[in-house]
């Protein structure tokens, strides 16, 4: 098969097609033909050598993981697809960049859902989910980083059941949060005025999906550390009391995210459709950008 690989950690220029054997699905997973995947952050920092040493890879290492593709071959024990599905999900740490990838994690994909969308969807779903999960219940949420495909996939689910959800992004995104029913405020200095002037009582819960440095303000607009749960910020997490949440291959969640995207409630955005030989020029484009970028597997 060609897949997308790099023989040693650096700048997007590493990345290269080349042929690799086929994997094969082993118990409690599925092999797919790939239809498309998504550069998620993660992606970014493997590639880099950033995450070396807490998450060791082989190289030459397949970046992404998640996709969406064609069942193609049932592991042992996988009762819930048929050769032939349509299913989205994740992989391991890195592996799914490619024209057949193992998939550990997945769900049918919702029929509201372009391949681009379900692309999107894995890794963001799962870990908006795990986030709202830990934060638990309240009447008011704020999102920092609400255009991301973190926090965006956290703001369309916590709607959806309910929430009041302000959200910070460039004023580029504003109009697209409204579309959501987010209330949107800018990022950056003066946060807490702002976001008190759009809820003066304060919120009852806040997200850090964006890894800003604005830990600090989000404790003070939700009343203390046990409000507020990070996903990209884990030192300062640690520095400040606050609980820090990683994505997990749960079947369970990713088919929570397809329930509410058949409910209409949770559209992942794509910003940008590429090809996945044009791998090294979208992770640039991707580091440039807090656009989620998906990379079409076209043969």
């Amino acid at each position: 098969m060609l897949a997308v690989q790099y023989n040693s950690f650096g700048d997007p220029s590493v990345l290269e097609v080349a042929e690799r054997s086929d994997p094969h699905a082993g118990p409690n997973s599925v092999r797919i033909r790939v239809l498309a995947v998504s550069i998620n952050p993660i992606d970014r920092l493997l590639r880099a050598g950033h995450l070396k040493e807490v998450l060791p890879l082989e190289l030459p290492a397949i970046p992404g993981r998640d996709a969406v593709g064609i069942v193609e071959e049932l592991g042992d024990g996988v009762t819930d697809v048929a050769i032939g599905d349509k299913v989205f999900g994740l992989g391991g740490v890195s592996d799914t960049t490619a024209e057949y990838a193992v998939l550990t994690a997945w769900a049918k994909v919702p029929a509201v859902w372009t391949d681009d969308e379900a692309a999107a969807a894995g890794l963001a779903s799962v870990t908006a989910l795990r986030a709202l999960d830990a934060l638990g219940h309240g009447s008011s949420l704020l999102v920092d980083g609400a255009a991301g495909a973190v926090g965006s996939a956290a703001a369309a689910f916590a709607v959806a059941d309910g929430v009041r959800v302000v959200g910070t992004a460039s004023e580029a995104n504003h109009e697209r949060l409204r579309a959501m029913n987010v209330t949107p405020v800018t990022y950056g200095d003066g946060l807490v005025d702002r976001v008190r002037a759009v809820a003066p009582d304060g919120v009852d819960l806040a997200l850090d999906a964006a890894g800003s440095g604005s830990l600090p303000q989000l404790i003070e607009l939700a009343g203390g550390a046990a409000h507020v749960v990070t996903v990209a910020d884990h030192r300062g997490a640690s520095d400040l009391g606050v609980r820090s949440v990683n994505a997990e291959n749960d079947l369970a969640l990713l088919r929570r995210a397809a329930v509410f995207a058949d409910a209409g409630h949770y559209t992942p955005h794509v910003s940008e459709v590429m090809s996945f030989r044009d791998a090294a020029r979208a992770h640039a484009r991707s580091e440039a950008s807090s656009g989620k970028i998906v990379l079409r597997i076209d043969g």
